[in-house]
């Protein structure tokens, strides 16, 4: 009769689980202090060029690794394996099976992702986790499967650079699109995903972060404080829906990588650049162009996370 009585406790318990509602044994973060004092020095920077892997979705897409390899010069390259709306653990589990694979996978960009990185021929990755950001915490397990891929990719590489791409959140979401960026990098970003991943670790590793939310959060502030920079007048010019970004975002974004990645400067940097598909990209102009760069610099340097360091 016990069991009888008990029954549907433990059923309801075995769906959630299976659903991803319940996560036992989840890692507890990383104590803020130990999390601080791993980015006490700036990373290590890049001798030269850099081969980078990139693992993603949309808001990657396959414009943002081609301008990364424009604007960094001769010797960069680049891998991708790129799905539509992909979570950490989509990719770790379904490869050429991803949503959106045919889409967003060049042919010439593509490589699966795990072959690539077990060969170890990859000095940096760059990861993301899908968007609704609360989503991919509560159902697909973000902390597990970013400790996964890094797991995978220092085993064959223990010097590769690895980073964190943060990104953002439609812009017809009910809360204050600019104030829910001031907050999503610590409360879900860091202390969500990363923390508990590095708590996993016994000797943890910086992961370092791409802090592209931030940088957008603080372009469209100044943009629309000024009423509009050269053809920017809103954050709506930096995307082309709610949430994909249009070519002066992919700008913006590009612009981003380089910088943490480089940990060089990217003002003066061309603005003249072509996408994927072979089609020029429109030209923000001198004057926002030069902001951007500005920008990114800037947060670049004051988030300790990204490994810059004040220069």
């Amino acid at each position: 009769m016990m069991i009888k009585r008990y029954l549907p406790a433990f059923a309801l318990l075995a769906i959630a689980t299976i659903a991803g509602v319940v996560r036992l044994g989840t890692a507890k973060p990383l104590d803020i202090e130990a999390f601080d004092a791993l980015y006490e020095m700036p990373g290590p920077a890049p001798s030269g060029p850099v081969n980078v892997f990139h693992l993603g979705h949309s808001l990657v897409g396959p414009n943002i690794p081609v301008m990364l390899m424009q604007l960094a010069g001769d010797g960069h390259n680049y891998s991708s394996q790129l799905g539509w709306g992909t979570p950490l653990k989509a990719h770790w589990d379904q490869g050429e099976s991803l949503a959106g694979f045919e889409l967003l996978n060049m042919p010439t960009d593509y490589k699966n992702a795990k072959d690539a990185l077990a060969t170890g021929n990859y000095d940096t990755l760059i990861l993301t986790e899908m968007v609704e950001i609360r989503d991919a915490i509560k159902y697909h397990d973000s902390e597990t499967y970013l400790h996964e891929w890094v797991q995978l990719a220092r085993q064959a590489n223990p010097d590769i650079r690895i980073y964190l791409y943060e990104t953002w959140h439609p812009l017809d979401g009910k809360e204050d699109w600019l104030e829910r960026l001031d907050k999503d990098l610590e409360r879900y970003w860091e202390k969500e995903i990363l923390r508990r991943a590095l708590a996993r670790e016994d000797q943890p590793k910086p992961i370092y972060v791409i802090p592209a939310g931030q940088v957008v959060a603080q372009f469209v502030r100044e943009v629309e404080s000024r009423g509009g920079v050269g053809p920017i007048s809103s954050r709506e010019d930096l995307f082309f829906d709610n949430i994909h970004l249009s070519d002066y975002g992919t700008y913006l974004v590009a612009l981003t990588h380089y910088a943490v990645l480089y940990q060089t400067s990217p003002v003066g940097l061309p603005r003249a650049m072509t996408k994927a598909d072979r089609t020029r990209a429109a030209d923000p102009g001198p004057e926002a162009a030069r902001l951007m760069q500005e920008i990114v610099w800037d947060v670049v340097q004051k988030n300790q996370r990204t490994g810059v360091g004040q220069q």
